[in-house]
């Protein structure tokens, strides 16, 4: 297209001068459109070198249609890519982070972040709270945006979470229980009190919850630190090595615990010099194993300064505020105390306050406030002869002290076991008296010493020691003839002439079972198991005589046995009760002495256990009878109780089952039994029924039995938590015994009466 000129040049284009303007600006024109196109040319070729990106130079406008046109001319990826890009992200998926090839390694703990180097300045939780299945025991108060800003990052609380590997393990009952005592330790339930009592059933797992809480402690606090330095396990001697065992179990080596219990007094005061002068949160054990023997006789070393927290298991043995054991605990440096008991805690006022004011010091008074308080207005409306007006003024003070109690006190039964356990069946087997047991008892009972007994009670004298020596006398007659035999030869005080009763050809030296009712039926029960399953038994019995006695039967039988009791070490414990569980050992039989390991051992490696003789003491029956049935048992249990029929041990029985043993419906010391009966209740104690298949059956009154038939079942909602009534009842009928090996040995003639019951329906464990 032909530019126009401008009015000064179209007016001048005539003149020369004019003209060689007009070729002077044509030579320009054409000299800039040249070096126009020189320049074009040298960046074409710029854009050629390295170092240019051509897209550098398009209009984003143009960049986005070019975009668009090559996701339209992109050809559609094939089916051979699509599975080669899907085989890549699943192994995306399922790589795994580098580990390191050492067995047992666990890293420094502080993951990627180099030794030395400070964390970042805001604060965050040691895990994560919103993760899947994640137990948050403290939560931070939610802040609105506008008090966020404001709060300086640094000192910002914190979530509390459990360990992940404890969230994987822990059941519910157990995640309740942790956040129950979390909340207890750190004030929250209580204000001003840190103490608590884990009085949860045997079985249930209060030292796994014990752990969780100990470990959330030392290394979490809603201040991004650690809560507590040191921690404090006090135990029976038996189970020192046990809560070792524990804590390398569930926490993988994540802590060093220091176990105490055994060696000279020097050595042992160095051991606990060490503990006590560690400071700091990364002390190199910060967890202390103790029993409660060692920790009274070393308790000046460990007041010397402040202690996180202690735990105290088998708390029960605290109940009494006056003994040395009580007082050297009481003057331990810390505010934060768990007391653990699976035995029931009773309805004593005294055992109440002492428990109950050992973990939360002036919760209910000193002991006088308490009495004046609580003890006095709550006896005498109990008293038979209260007005309405003291029975009425009782139960409200009854009730305000469960209501201050209960906020330190948590409890749940065995029945949650029933989801993770196999079917538990516990036996009472009444088995008769053999000839020569019967002529010795009734010998013993008519004699004049025990008659000098009753007759001393009738008159007021106290003569508990002679009565103690006499129920001792014939507890031990119940279980064999040999038993008492040294005492006959002695012409002891109620066996005067009784050598005569012996068979002539009584030996000392061996066991003969068939003077025993209650040995013939663990004779028989061994062999029939020994025979037809690859079970193992659990004898428990509360004398050492007893055990021996059993010992040489199983010498006789030549069953391969082992055996514990006070005599043995700590470390040796430890060893046969691992040796015992492993399903490839040869041990058939563990004898179990229930003063000595009835409390805390676990011994799943068998599924029958055996209580040859009753304790007064209805708690030690149900610590004994828990060793088997317990977390890690696959097999259905069998639990015998064995009762002398007609005799003391029946008594002994009732007593517990209607809880009226002594004071304050349970003795703990046997030493203290004899004192506690009356006149009318020695001369019931000392009867002998002969006419009878059970002294125990008769007393219940039971309805469902027609001449020694069950004609009405119990209700199936009746477990072995019901009363004795709800039962199962077989006398004639052997029919519905749900134990084939009990079945065989009833054929024996042995037995007199079975009661029985089952745990739970049975259910498929998963």
């Amino acid at each position: 297209m032909r530019r126009s000129l401008a009015p000064s040049i179209s007016d001048n284009a005539s003149t020369p001068t004019a003209v060689g303007n007009i070729s002077l600006l044509k030579r320009k024109t054409i000299g800039e459109d040249n070096g126009r196109s020189g320049l074009k040319r040298t960046a074409t070729r710029k854009l050629r070198g390295v170092g240019y990106d051509r897209a550098e130079f398009v209009s984003p406008f143009r960049k986005m249609l070019l975009d668009k046109q090559e996701e339209v001319d992109r050809p559609t990826a094939s089916y051979g890519e699509q599975a080669d890009a899907h085989e890549e992200f699943i192994k995306k998926l399922l790589s795994r982070p580098f580990k390191v090839p050492i067995e047992g390694y666990t890293g420094n703990g502080y993951g990627s972040r180099p030794l030395g180097m400070r964390g970042g300045g805001m604060r965050c939780s040691l895990h994560d709270p919103y993760a899947e299945g994640a137990l948050v025991l403290y939560s931070p108060p939610e802040l609105s945006a506008h008090d966020q800003l404001k709060l300086d990052v640094s000192k910002r609380p914190v979530h509390v979470v459990v360990d992940p590997i404890l969230c994987a393990i822990l059941r519910p009952h157990q995640r309740e229980g942790v956040k129950f005592m979390y909340d207890c330790t750190t004030g929250a339930r209580i204000e001003g009190s840190f103490g608590c009592i884990m009085a949860d059933e045997m079985g249930l797992g209060k030292t796994l919850q014990c752990i969780s809480l100990m470990w959330t402690l030392l290394r979490q606090g809603p201040d991004a630190k650690s809560t507590i330095e040191k921690a404090i396990v006090v135990c029976p001697s038996s189970l020192v090595k046990n809560w070792d065992n524990e804590i390398r179990k569930w926490l993988g080596g994540r802590v060093n615990s220091l176990p105490v219990d055994s060696g000279s007094k020097d050595e042992i005061d160095k051991n606990l010099d060490t503990f006590m002068r560690q400071t700091g949160r990364r002390a190199a054990s910060p967890v202390l194993i103790i029993s409660y023997e060692t920790f009274r006789l070393h308790a000046e070393i460990l007041h010397r300064s402040e202690i996180g927290l202690v735990l105290c298991d088998e708390g029960h043995r605290l109940k009494n505020s006056e003994n040395q054991t009580y007082q050297a605990l009481s003057g331990l440096n810390c505010k934060r105390r768990v007391l653990l008991s699976g035995t029931p805690i009773q309805n004593d006022l005294l055992e109440y306050f002492s428990l109950v004011h050992f973990v939360n010091p002036g919760l209910l008074g000193t002991a006088a406030e308490f009495k004046k308080r609580f003890e006095n207005p709550i006896l005498r409306g109990r008293d038979s002869a209260a007005t309405d007006d003291q029975h009425k003024h009782g139960e409200e003070k009854l009730l305000e002290m469960a209501q201050l109690v209960n906020r330190c006190i948590i409890r749940r039964t065995s029945a949650l076991l029933t989801k993770y356990l196999p079917v538990k069946y516990e036996l009472i087997v009444c088995c008769g008296l053999t000839d020569v047991q019967r002529a010795l008892y009734e010998k013993f009972i008519n004699s004049k010493a025990t008659l000098a007994q009753l007759r001393a009670t009738q008159q007021g004298s106290r003569g508990s020691a002679t009565s103690l020596s006499s129920i001792t006398n014939l507890k031990k007659l119940c279980n064999h003839p040999a038993l008492i035999y040294d005492k006959c030869k002695e012409g002891a005080e109620g066996f005067e002439d009784c050598m005569g009763l012996f068979p002539p050809s009584f030996s000392n030296s061996r066991l003969d079972p068939a003077l025993s009712g209650k040995m013939k039926v663990v004779d028989c029960l061994l062999a029939a198991t020994r025979a037809t399953t690859n079970d193992k038994v659990v004898i428990v019995s509360n004398y050492t005589q007893t055990l021996d006695a059993i010992g040489q039967l199983c010498q006789q039988r030549r069953y391969p046995y082992v055996r514990l009791d006070g005599t043995m070490t700590i470390k040796k414990r430890s060893k046969i009760v691992d040796s015992f569980n492993n399903p490839e050992s040869p041990e058939f039989i563990f004898m179990l002495s229930s003063k000595a390991g009835g409390c805390g051992l676990n011994l799943i490696g068998a599924n029958r256990l055996i209580m040859f003789d009753p304790d007064w003491n209805p708690a030690n029956d149900d610590q004994a009878m828990a060793r088997v049935w317990r977390d890690g048992q696959k097999k259905i249990c069998f639990i015998y109780r064995l009762l002398a029929t007609g005799t003391i041990e029946e008594k002994m029985f009732q007593r517990q089952t209607h809880k009226k043993a002594l004071s304050s419906c349970v003795v703990d010391q046997e030493e203290d039994v004899a004192r506690h009966f009356s006149l009318d209740q020695l001369r019931d104690l000392f009867k002998l029924r002969t006419d009878t298949p059970s002294d125990t059956h008769e007393k219940l009154k039971c309805t469902r039995c027609v001449n020694g038939i069950e004609s009405r079942e119990p209700p199936e909602s009746a477990d072995t938590n019901s009363d004795l009534s709800l039962w199962y009842h077989s006398q004639r009928d052997k029919r519905k015994v749900p134990d084939q090996i009990l079945k065989a040995v009833y054929d024996a003639g042995i037995i007199t009466f079975i009661f029985h019951q089952k745990s739970h329906e049975l259910k498929t464990i998963p």
